[in-house]
């Protein structure tokens, strides 16, 4: 069985079982046209088998040796329904372990390599895909802001407001400026260094480096956040293959293994009708330190991190949140550049959901793929010298709900 997000059982409880992620693909974040293979305006379908074949192959397995499947939802813009069975007959994959899809907004991705590893772990599959599909840019921006404001807000109370997401945390935002005496210009200095990351990814959306000056000079979208301080739709597909350590060192795959997972929801909804620190993101705080009890790690031994961060403000609550920094200092290690590529505590190597993008459904698995990358040394001009451990999170809306991960490089 699946193992229920807040479960105490461990996926890594001992060495023995520990699962590795043996291969992976993705395409550019971006706006998904032709395949490589030269089908013009491809179906989600079409996109995601070519990741999935070339992930396969990089874990030198074929579709016949894999046990089980966890798709991540589709937007409600996917044109094919019933969108897993459909998949499993385009790639021709029978399974006797769980096939499904898995959707838990900002935590969609997340579960899903969560689901994929737990099959794996408890024997219910040799290889497990965690994978999905985005396609943004082929549907009505109206149906997915429509799903936006009536997934994460009180439909009786809050969604009829039209109150979006990133309304959420713009509201974080002022109180954080308040309480701690910080300028827009403090804060936005997140877009500018996940520009300069971006750069250097060739998976990223957008890679033309900005400044401070043109951040703060966009057009308002939810003040005070601007056009770069908050994502872009987006178009994304990506396969991580899984099995266990053992398996990957029989295979003669190098490999990144789950080293701790942690999961933490407070019991609330998004902004709800109680009393609450709306920049402590407290959910953040208690997953990643179960995953890294988890891992028998401190968080001085993480080399980068990969966090779940919608807007500008938000890289910096997390940040704090998990203990990187001090309540309200978060924004003054930025500017000191201490989470910058080359500083002390690299946050958001790939450029993140500002600038590498953030399809929602697979942004937990773009951030996945890129602690992997750099963990095996296959990040390029943006690598992370000697990395050997990850820290990856995602999140429900608001940091309500947090699901982490600390990957490590299998020895």
């Amino acid at each position: 069985m699946p193992l229920l997000l807040g479960s105490t059982e461990t996926l890594v409880s001992a060495k023995s079982s520990r699962v590795a992620i043996i291969g992976a693909s993705a395409l550019p974040v971006g706006k998904l046209t032709s395949t490589s293979a030269g089908i013009a305006d491809g179906l989600e379908h079409d996109f995601l088998a070519e990741v999935t074949a070339r992930a396969l192959a990089e874990a030198g397995i074929s579709a016949a040796d894999v046990g089980a499947a966890i798709f991540t939802q589709n937007p409600p813009t996917t044109k094919q329904l019933g969108f897993a069975t459909f998949m499993m007959a385009q790639l021709g994959i029978s399974c006797t372990g769980l096939v499904t899809e898995v959707g838990q907004l900002g935590l969609t991705g997340g579960v899903a390599f969560d689901v994929a590893a737990t099959q794996v772990s408890s024997g219910q599959a040799d290889f497990a895909l965690a994978l999905g599909v985005v396609r943004q840019s082929s549907g009505d921006p109206n149906v997915a802001l429509d799903f936006g404001i009536r997934a994460v807000g009180d439909v009786n109370f809050q969604a009829p407001f039209g109150i979006p997401p990133i309304g959420w945390y713009a509201l974080d935002c002022v109180r954080y400026m308040e309480d701690n005496g910080v300028s827009r210009a403090e804060i936005a200095q997140v877009a500018v260094k996940s520009r300069a990351n971006a750069a250097l990814n060739p998976l990223a959306q957008f890679r033309n480096p900005i400044s401070l000056a043109e951040v703060l000079e966009q057009r308002p979208i939810v003040e005070p956040l601007g056009l770069f301080e908050v994502p872009s739709r987006a178009d994304g597909a990506i396969c991580l293959v899984l099995a266990r350590e053992e398996t990957a060192r029989e295979l003669g795959q190098a490999s990144v293994v789950v080293e701790g997972r942690g999961f933490f929801h407070e019991g609330h909804h998004q902004i709800a009708d109680h009393p609450h620190d709306m920049t402590a993101f407290p959910s953040a705080r208690s997953a990643t330190e179960s995953a890294l009890a988890m891992a028998g790690l401190s968080l001085k031994q993480i080399d980068l991190f990969e966090l779940y961060a919608p807007c500008t403000i938000t890289e910096i609550l997390v940040t704090e949140a998990i203990g990187m920094f001090p309540a309200g200092e978060g924004h003054r290690a930025l500017s000191e550049g201490r989470t910058t590529l080359k500083g002390a505590q690299p946050v958001n190597t790939s450029g993140g959901c500002l600038s590498r993008g953030h399809p929602p459904q697979l942004t937990g698995l773009y951030g996945l793929y890129e602690i992997r990358e750099q963990l095996l040394g296959k990040a390029g001009k943006r690598q992370v010298k000697q990395a050997q451990h990850g820290l990856h999170t995602c999140e429900l809306g608001n940091y309500n709900a947090t699901l982490a991960h600390v990957l490590g490089v299998c020895q």
